[in-house]
């Protein structure tokens, strides 16, 4: 039982392009980092994103680099500043989603799925880098998400 979270690559400003997409480091980072993930074999079943052209282009990135035999979809509910609560009443746990989407929801997500408070900040992601979060059922039948590995294009 597995999600894997991903921030969009680093994206131009709305000056250079108004739709933000993905600048020319943004694209390397990711092309450089979606191998290393195809490398470890990461049980990828489906990939999302927000719809927004930065999240878009990174997802494809790592559509094709991990071979998705199911096509990529845009997905509503994760926005910078939408409800993580209502989107984690959606997550299949079994299905293992890629969701390709921003900050803060990202983040926010991943606090609120390992602690059960968007608050408390648990994680501060990289551009393109992927968070693994691990799903186990515990003796009340709840899912206790944990972050289980992450895979980043900077280790400092």
């Amino acid at each position: 039982m597995a999600l894997f979270l991903v921030q969009h690559g680093k994206s131009v400003s709305r000056d250079v392009d108004p739709q933000k997409k993905l600048s020319d480091l943004g694209f390397r980072e990711t092309q450089r980092i979606s191998p290393v993930a195809k490398g470890y074999g990461i049980p990828v079943k489906k990939i999302f994103h927000s719809g927004k052209k930065r999240a878009e282009q990174t997802a494809r990135i790592y559509h094709e680099a991990l071979e998705i035999q199911a096509p990529m979809e845009t997905i509503s509910g994760i926005n910078p500043l939408d409800d993580v609560r209502a989107f984690a009443a959606r997550i299949d746990p079994d299905a293992n989603w890629m969701v390709v989407g921003h900050m803060p929801f990202m983040e926010r997500l991943v606090s609120y799925l390992t602690t059960g408070s968007e608050e408390i900040r648990v994680y501060r992601f990289q551009n393109s880098g992927i968070v693994c979060l691990e799903a186990e059922q515990n003796a009340d039948g709840q899912l206790d998400w944990s972050i289980k590995w992450t895979l980043n294009p900077h280790i400092t």
